[in-house]
């Protein structure tokens, strides 16, 4: 709990986002050219070879790579920050409750 209200909002920036998401969506992108390249799909290969702009394939994958590294992170803040206001809800309740019983028994 401490640490998320110390750091949550450096980790909910964009770049930083990117940043961490990047190993696992380059992982990513890097099977998306492994398979592409492999040529295990024969009809497909000759279509792309007849029609293929290398450009293409290069910018395709950084465009899945960057959404996969955004999305992925912003996903997992989402779920810490959801849990954290579930948590500090929560703490809150308890503490109005203590105080209730507090006043109660006075």
């Amino acid at each position: 709990m401490a640490y998320w209200e110390q750091y949550r909002d450096r980790e909910k920036k964009l770049f930083r986002q990117w940043l961490v998401g990047l190993p696992a969506a380059v992982v990513f992108g890097v099977a998306i050219a492994i398979n592409f390249s492999s040529g295990w799909y024969k009809r497909a290969t000759y279509i792309a070879n007849s029609r293929f702009n290398p450009m293409i394939l290069v910018v395709a994958v950084v465009i899945i790579v960057t959404f996969m590294a955004i999305f992925t992170k912003r996903h997992k803040w989402e779920m810490n920050e959801q849990r954290y206001l579930e948590f500090k809800a929560r703490q809150e309740g308890d503490n109005k409750e203590q105080e209730d019983a507090a006043k109660n028994d006075d």
